[in-house]
């Protein structure tokens, strides 16, 4: 296995790269052939281009690609995709590199790889290799959260039309429409010794640091060896309205001492009632649920300038 030094400079030497993009992504099938022509133009040599149409058919496409012998495997899309990816690219010598075409780019954002396709093209010319942490749901492994309660209704509900034209409001128009019917959860996280008991309509796990295109605190972070818990208000529906409102607002200036975070290496989580689970925009089984953390398990090219715990 090379160290990340010496797989940075091998993507900046050889410039051997595939790129893989789900046609599903809300701007995938569009800008295929503009990303394709701009790794090209940036240099790279590629030894294999892949539009998925068909959402079955990504993590073989992606496991094909990864062994093609290239140093870098380009992934254009939204989270889930990026999260099909890290499972794929998980411990490999290889790193992904990053093309948000997704509706709220979350891993992106907490990588800090810009949104604009342009500048995420130069990301993969200028930047360097980082290793981040994966979450791990049961044996799945996730990017950025695990959702348990009204958003695993919305992820299954939410009309894909929606989401192309409205992009990531799409979601909390979907979720004001299901609220009024949903009911509150009781939720026990047992980590680290200690008993927590939250009754809410919303419980997060996250590994990142964004959650909806927004902070969740100003200190989460993909490389810090930390899952963090937090319920979205409370029993009532308007807390979570509220709640919501505030996270939107404030994300960056709240830390992971605050209530109501939980800062925690694993934890185990069950339910007053099996609940469905959403790992990374993805309805993925139910409650109860073990969720740990595989340290460093991906290399991801990130701007040159970012930190490498």
């Amino acid at each position: 296995m090379r160290t990340k030094r010496q797989l940075s400079d091998d993507i900046r030497g050889a410039r051997r790269a595939v790129l893989v993009v789900n046609a599903h992504a809300r701007r995938g099938r569009r800008l295929y052939d503009t990303a394709e022509a701009a790794l090209v133009a940036a240099g790279f040599t590629l030894l294999g281009a892949y539009p998925v149409d068909r959402p079955g058919e990504l993590e073989q496409t992606l496991a094909t690609a990864a062994g093609l012998g290239a140093d870098l495997v380009v992934v254009g899309g939204g989270d889930g995709t990026i999260s099909t990816a890290a499972r794929v690219l998980a411990h490999r010598d290889i790193a992904m590199g990053l093309l948000p075409l997704g509706t709220t780019n979350n891993f992106a954002r907490t990588v800090g790889v810009p949104l604009d396709l342009g500048a995420a093209v130069a990301t993969l010319v200028d930047g360097k290799v980082v290793d981040v942490d994966l979450g791990i749901a049961g044996d799945l492994h996730f990017t950025n959260h695990v959702g348990v309660g009204l958003s695993a209704e919305v992820m299954r509900k939410a009309p894909p039309p929606l989401k192309r034209i409205t992009g990531r409001l799409a979601y909390p128009i979907t979720a004001l429409a299901l609220l009024a019917r949903h009911r509150p959860l009781r939720a026990v996280v047992r980590a680290a010794g200690r008993e927590h008991e939250f009754v809410t309509h919303q419980l997060y796990v996250a590994n990142g640091g964004f959650h909806a295109g927004r902070p969740i605190t100003a200190d989460a972070h993909a490389d810090d060896q930390l899952l963090v818990a937090y319920p979205v208000g409370g029993p009532a529906r308007r807390t979570l309205l509220r709640e919501t409102a505030r996270n939107a607002s404030s994300g960056d200036r709240r830390t992971l001492c605050d209530e109501p975070f939980l800062a925690v290496g694993e934890l185990w989580l069950e339910t007053d009632r099996p609940a469905q689970v959403e790992i990374d925009g993805e309805p993925r089984g139910s409650t109860p649920l073990r969720i740990g953390l595989d340290a460093n398990a991906l290399r991801v090219m990130a701007p040159a300038g970012t930190p490498d715990r």
